[in-house]
C-alpha cells in the first residue's frame, strides 16, 4: 500500500503478536499487495491451467499466517520471510500430492531456475525441497537464507536484519548454500 512504512507494519505485527486482534485487521490491507506479488512470483511461470492459482496461493498462505500462535513477529522482513516459507511449503505439498512417491528420476535443476518451476517440473521442485531440507539440517541459517532470498525475494540487507547478522555474512551464506544445493541436485 502506497505510503505505508515498514515501521508501521512492524508496529502492527508487534501488536498482533501481543494479542491485539484489531492490529491484524489493520495489517491485512497493508500487506495484501506484497503477499500477492510474492504469490505471483511463485506462480508466474506455472502452466495457465495449473490447479493452484496466485490468489488461491496467497489466500492459503494468509490463512496459515494468521494461524501462527507462537510467532513473535520481529518486523516486516520476518513476516514476509515466514510468508515465503509457507508458500513454498504449500507448493511442495501440492507437488508431492500430484507426484506421489516419484522423485526426480535423474533430472537436475539449476538453483537459478528454482523460481520458474513449472507444473511439469514438480519432481524437480520436490528434489530441491529435499536438498534444502538436507542443507537446513547441516546449517539452518543457510537454509533460511535460501528460503528468504530465492523464495521470498528479500534483499541481502532484509535477510541480515531478520537473522541478526551482517549483509556480508548473508552474502557468504548465499554463495555457499548455492554451491551446496548445486552439488546435491547434481547427484540426483
Amino acid at each position: 500500500m502506497p505510503g505505508t512504512s515498514p515501521k508501521e507494519v512492524t508496529e502492527l505485527l508487534a501488536a498482533w503478536s501481543d494479542g491485539d486482534r484489531s492490529a491484524l485487521d489493520k495489517l491485512l490491507p497493508l500487506v495484501e499487495d506484497e503477499l500477492h506479488r510474492l504469490a505471483h512470483r511463485y506462480m508466474s511461470h506455472e502452466r495457465e491451467d495449473h490447479t493452484l492459482q496466485t490468489t488461491a496461493l496467497m489466500n492459503e498462505a494468509y490463512l496459515k499466517l494468521i494461524d501462527q500462535k507462537v510467532v513473535h513477529w520481529n518486523n516486516r522482513a520476518h513476516f514476509f520471510g515466514i510468508a515465503a516459507r509457507i508458500m513454498r511449503r504449500i507448493l511442495i505439498d501440492h507437488a508431492r500430492k500430484h507426484l506421489g512417491a516419484q522423485r526426480g528420476g535423474g533430472k537436475t535443476i539449476s538453483l537459478d531456475d528454482v523460481a520458474v518451476v513449472s507444473y511439469d517440473r514438480a519432481a524437480e521442485l520436490v528434489a530441491l525441497d529435499d536438498a534444502l531440507a538436507t542443507l537446513g539440517k547441516i546449517d539452518e541459517r543457510k537454509g533460511r537464507v535460501v528460503e528468504m532470498r530465492y523464495f521470498g525475494g528479500l534483499s541481502m540487507e532484509e535477510i541480515a536484519e531478520v537473522l541478526g547478522v551482517s549483509p556480508d555474512t548473508i552474502t557468504r551464506d548465499w554463495r555457499r548454500a548455492k554451491a551446496f544445493l548445486r552439488r546435491e541436485l547434481s547427484q540426483n
